[in-house]
């Protein structure tokens, strides 16, 4: 039996062609559930290293983005993810998992690979699905940027998270702005890395604040920080 084609911008093991009917399908399943409206959409490069930032703070935020981005994406996900069933089809798709909390090299250098053969990796850099925020950013992304030279677009969501104590709510309206591509450029070593990261950081928390004034919800949120 000859050996599957394998994609550049894929890991080893993926199936090129499930990724691509798996994100035809992720661009009208959502529709039913989310009045989505969708803005810059066109700031994700259609070629090259990219390495796309989002906040994260519901499940479905990352399923929605594979669909919506328009081009074949790697994520990040947690390892306990690409366990089993789930983790078959998940590794199948292309998907990379990666220890939480600890830095994880072998998740990151398959990531490398991917962006080196001309890919895109998301990454959700503050670690845990929470308010989405950006409060904090990890290393990952930023470092992954600086050392194979790809962009780094960050992405926003708002509407996936249903306010804590709310009902079931029918047909929530969810945003999704994407900002301006952009380098981590500065000085090598830790320093360097550590400004990149906070690079990253500022990018994505001026762009959620960005989003909220769009959505008219700005200074709108619970004290726990879900989205009304």
């Amino acid at each position: 039996m000859s050996a599957r084609p394998q994609a550049p911008d894929l890991p080893p093991g993926s199936w090129p062609p499930l990724q691509d009917l798996a994100r035809w399908v992720g661009t009208w399943l959502f529709t039913p559930m989310y009045r989505l409206r969708l803005h810059n959409l066109g700031n994700v490069p259609r070629t090259g290293a990219v390495v796309l930032v989002a906040n994260h703070s519901a499940f479905v935020d990352g399923p929605l983005l594979f669909g919506m981005l328009g081009r074949r994406a790697v994520f990040l996900v947690k390892q306990e993810m690409v366990a089993g069933v789930v983790g078959w089809a998940l590794r199948r798709l292309g998907q990379i998992g990666v220890q939480r909390g600890t830095p994880d090299r072998p998740a990151l250098l398959a990531a490398q690979r991917v962006l080196r053969g001309g890919g895109m990796v998301a990454v959700f850099p503050e670690g845990t699905r929470g308010a989405g925020e950006a409060a904090s950013a990890r290393n990952g992304a930023a470092w992954l940027a600086r050392s194979t030279g790809a962009l780094v677009v960050p992405v926003v969501c708002r509407g996936t998270r249903r306010p804590d104590g709310s009902s079931r709510r029918f047909r929530p309206r969810v945003d999704v702005l994407v900002g301006e591509p952009f380098e981590c450029a500065g000085e090598r070593g830790r320093a360097g890395l550590a400004a990149a990261t906070e690079q990253v950081r500022l990018a994505l928390t001026g762009l959620i604040e960005e989003l909220d004034q769009l959505r008219g919800t700005a200074g709108q949120r619970n004290d726990r920080g879900a989205e009304k």
